[in-house]
């Protein structure tokens, strides 16, 4: 099939399940849609098994692999992650969690390449699935066993998001019931009119942080070209790439390294990727690779992955909560927010802001309400987020492939 007639299949798919997504405000994750219609199209004859092959998909992804990853360590400043320190021990607390306890009882019961295929993707989201695809393909594993990334990814939003608005809705009612949070929200604006930053500094959510100069200075011509961004992530994945052979470490995790030192230091601008305008080409290549497995998979493939997805599912969630409440409870945080944030592993963005409004707007009682609630709960729920999705579970993933 010719190339444009396949990317434009593929995307297809990708675009319903946004649609989706929008429509039932993340209660229903568009990867879920998108990658079940595909694989029921693909068992029903509809599309060609070579459909992701014949789009040239996963040629983007192998340019734009480590580029993205560069991009990934851009997201959210340096200063943000330090005041948020909390919201990173409880992230990497739930994962860490997770990751032993799976492998306590998946790999004694299904096998090592089960607990690496279901371990990266649960732990966070679709760059570390991709990861753990390509490199169980590499390894040559059973098609049953490649299709478990794919699997875990579509359906472990599904438990995750209900527990986090139930555990979200606890907190938020707590903090409105116990007037914790006109405290909160009178130190943040006192501390707004000092000049020391935006709502809620250290206590049980937000962040406050002062715009500080970085030691390189971009001039607007360059930070906002688009080429130039391009060119600079580009630049950082090849960085990345070229250093992983002397070094022995993945590439994606010296492209995460490097993407939050160039940002930190201001070599390169937050968002880079996203303000070349090339930031949906990269995620279709990487969603591509994902898909990939379920088209070419007979269903007998997937059925015989079920019974081990289940279980990655419920002990790996298990895992995540009970880390995330050991390290809240250390931390003297309410356990209902610290299980929230280790349960951004499961989700992360924008479902994370999405669950975190919906909580403010139904539990806030009016419009000043609703902002104080958001302002208490949304910086830690993002932090989390970033920090299981885009950086904890790139460097599990890359580990523990390495072993296959």
């Amino acid at each position: 099939m010719e190339p444009i007639y396949s990317a434009a299949i593929v995307l297809a798919f990708i675009a319903v399940g946004e649609l989706v997504s929008i429509w039932s405000r993340a209660r229903v994750p568009s990867l879920l849609v998108a990658m079940l219609g595909i694989f029921i199209f693909a068992q029903l004859g509809l599309v060609p098994k070579t459909v992701v092959d014949d789009s040239m998909m996963p040629a983007i992804y192998t340019i734009l692999v480590a580029p993205i990853l560069f991009h990934m360590g851009s997201l959210i400043p340096l200063p943000t992650l330090l005041k948020q320190w909390r919201s990173v021990i409880i992230a990497l607390s739930g994962m860490l969690v997770a990751v032993l306890l799976l492998a306590a009882v998946v790999a004694p019961l299904f096998g090592f390449e089960h607990f690496v295929a279901g371990a990266g993707p649960l732990s966070g989201g679709i760059v570390a699935t991709s990861l753990t695809t390509e490199g169980l393909t590499a390894a040559g594993v059973s098609s049953a066993i490649i299709v478990l990334p794919s699997l875990v990814l579509m359906m472990q939003s599904l438990p995750a998001m209900p527990m986090t608005n139930f555990l979200l809705r606890r907190f938020a009612i707590s903090l409105r019931d116990s007037g914790e949070l006109e405290r909160l929200s009178t130190e943040a604006k006192s501390r707004a009119s000092s000049g020391e930053g935006s709502p809620a500094g250290g206590g049980q959510g937000g962040t406050a942080v002062a715009t500080k100069k970085k030691p390189v200075d971009l001039p607007p011509f360059l930070a906002d070209n688009q080429l130039f961004n391009l060119f600079a992530v580009l630049l950082g994945g090849s960085v990345a790439t070229l250093l992983a052979v002397p070094t022995h470490i993945p590439a994606s995790i010296l492209a995460l390294l490097l993407g939050i030192a160039s940002t930190a230091i201001g070599l390169t601008p937050e968002r880079a990727l996203e303000k070349s305008n090339s930031f949906g080409i990269a995620m279709a290549g990487v969603i591509a690779i994902i898909m990939a497995p379920l088209v070419t998979a007979s269903l007998s493939d997937v059925l015989a992955a079920l019974l081990p997805m289940v279980v990655i599912l419920i002990v790996g969630g298990a895992g995540i909560m009970l880390g995330g409440f050991v390290a809240t409870k250390l931390l003297r945080w309410k356990s209902s927010l610290g299980m929230s944030v280790a349960l951004t592993a499961m989700y992360g963005f924008p479902a994370d802001y999405l669950l975190t409004a919906e909580v403010a707007r139904s539990v806030g009682r009016d419009d000043e309400e609703r902002e104080q609630l958001t302002d208490a709960m949304l910086p830690a729920m993002l932090v989390g987020g970033f920090t299981s999705v885009s950086a904890g579970s790139v460097v599990i993933a890359s580990v523990l492939v390495s072993f296959v």
